[in-house]
């Protein structure tokens, strides 16, 4: 079943089923509760989507921090002891290197998953968590955000009815003037790879979402540390990227960077070229927050959503909100696989 398909499926489920207002909310633990973490169980208290029951983090002061958003919130000794408490799901904000272990234990003990990107640092260990979600029968999860932005669906709608026509073409870029604070991002085995898997990540899953792409072909790299090259595959991180495939009969173009001469504190810009019309995801002034998503006619322009835009939490919302009606595995997330497959491609592994 490919990702349009499934994600149909599951509209046409939640239409059969009860109006979620009568259904319990789901009961949530967090693990990790750095400042992401925070931002994301902050977008759920706003939302009013589940209830928030336990939250551990190895740190115990963030772990108090957290637990003061929701008066009542436990905070467990161990991933051990939350994941035994009686809750419905977890939400995981850790590094990159423990999220595929975690995700499978979470998955385990019967408890349904939503995780930060990326869901593992390789394709291998990206199927065998949504293996183990599979065969568990629980919902997973992954926080690609951007596919929330106001406008995005409107934009994915008009695609699928080929109302722009044939997309041949799409540009897609991510500079972040600065780079990560934490040190376990220039680490390759903790990371998974640089600004690829930091960045690069979000465009890969837009690029495959949006032209309903089921694999990549004619996959070319270029990696770069400090303006070297590097040689794969990579044991060392990247600071700057580009890679060349195709996807379905679009030729895609992606760069994406950390640190780099950028002029604004942020570049995002996916821009799309069909038979039919254009299209153009861009932030605004280089901010990290705010876009405006159009389309384009020959020299026209229809804004199809702009900001001020709360978009960040949406993902983790809709997954709640989806927990709410019913647990059960959804096979939309398979496509994660095939994001990290191009991942893989593009380091060389």
């Amino acid at each position: 079943m490919n990702t349009a398909t499934a994600e149909r499926a599951r509209a046409e489920q939640a239409r059969s089923t009860p109006d979620s207002e009568q259904l319990p909310l789901p009961r949530l633990g967090f693990i990790g509760t750095g400042w992401i973490g925070r931002l994301r169980m902050q977008a759920l208290l706003r939302a009013e989507c589940a209830k928030f029951c336990q939250v551990f983090d190895p740190s115990e002061s963030a772990a108090r921090e957290a637990a003061q958003l929701k008066p009542g919130m436990a905070i467990s000794a161990s991933i051990e002891d939350l994941l035994a408490a009686d809750l419905d799901g977890v939400v995981i904000a850790t590094p990159s290197a423990m999220h595929a272990r975690q995700c499978e234990q979470a998955l385990a003990s019967g408890k349904a998953v939503f995780c930060q990107k990326p869901l593992a640092r390789t394709a291998e260990e990206t199927a065998r968590v949504v293996k183990a979600a599979h065969d568990a029968d629980r919902l997973l999860g992954i926080d690609f955000s951007y596919r929330h932005l106001s406008g995005m669906q409107q934009l994915k709608t008009m695609i699928d009815s080929g109302e722009l026509g044939d997309i041949y073409a799409a540009d897609l870029v991510f500079h972040n003037a600065y780079g990560p604070d934490k040190d376990w991002f220039y680490d390759v085995e903790k990371a998974g790879g640089g600004c690829v898997m930091d960045l690069g990540i979000h465009l890969v899953d837009l690029a495959m979402w949006l032209l309903n792409a089921e694999d990549a072909e004619d996959v070319a790299s270029h990696l770069f540390q400090q303006g070297k090259q590097i040689t794969k595959p990579c044991r060392v991180v990247e600071d700057f990227a580009t890679a060349d495939c195709r996807l379905g009969e679009a030729r895609v173009r992606l760069t994406c960077s950390w640190n780099a001469h950028a002029g604004r504190d942020a570049v995002i810009e996916v821009r799309l070229y069909g038979t039919r019309g254009g299209a153009a995801v861009v932030n605004q002034q280089g901010s990290f927050f705010d876009f405006e998503v159009s389309r384009f006619d020959g020299t026209s322009q229809t804004v199809l959503g702009s900001y001020p835009d709360d978009w960040g939490g949406r993902a983790l919302t809709a997954w709640a909100k989806s927990l709410r009606q019913s647990s059960a595995f959804d096979p939309a997330v398979v496509q994660a696989i095939k994001v990290a497959a191009l991942i893989d491609r593009i380091y060389g592994r």
